[in-house]
């Protein structure tokens, strides 16, 4: 778990850079996740859905003390005091986290050990 976090961390620190921030590309093929989700609603959600929250974004922080910081630096300094680039950056980050959580051929029964420590997390 830990790997998986840093791994994600860094993928979300590349996002960042010059004066904006770039939708990171899908790990996967647009057609890899079929037949459970559809190219098309890739097109949709990662190529319009998620780039408008990254578009915003680079909108709402040109020219302020927000631009080129840290996507997670601009979600907690906008919490309280903009909710537009708030909910744009945690949503970008949000998208960017999603994408990750997904792999062609994946999902199954976690083996026994990962199964109880997550059931015992959740049941705690």
């Amino acid at each position: 778990m830990q790997q998986i976090i840093i791994s994600l961390l860094s993928i979300f620190a590349v996002a960042a850079h010059a004066a904006t921030y770039d939708l990171p590309p899908l790990p996967f093929g647009l057609s890899a996740l079929k037949p459970m989700i559809s190219k098309n609603t890739l097109q949709i959600h990662h190529g319009k859905h998620h780039a408008k929250y990254v578009d915003t974004l680079n909108s709402l922080v040109a020219g302020t003390h927000l631009e080129n910081q840290p996507l997670e630096t601009i979600i907690k300094e906008s919490y309280k005091s903009n909710k537009s680039i708030f909910n744009n950056a945690a949503q970008a980050w949000n998208h960017s986290f999603y994408w990750q959580c997904m792999k062609p051929k994946g999902g199954g029964t976690p083996d026994e050990s990962s199964h109880k420590q997550l059931c015992d997390k959740i049941n705690a």
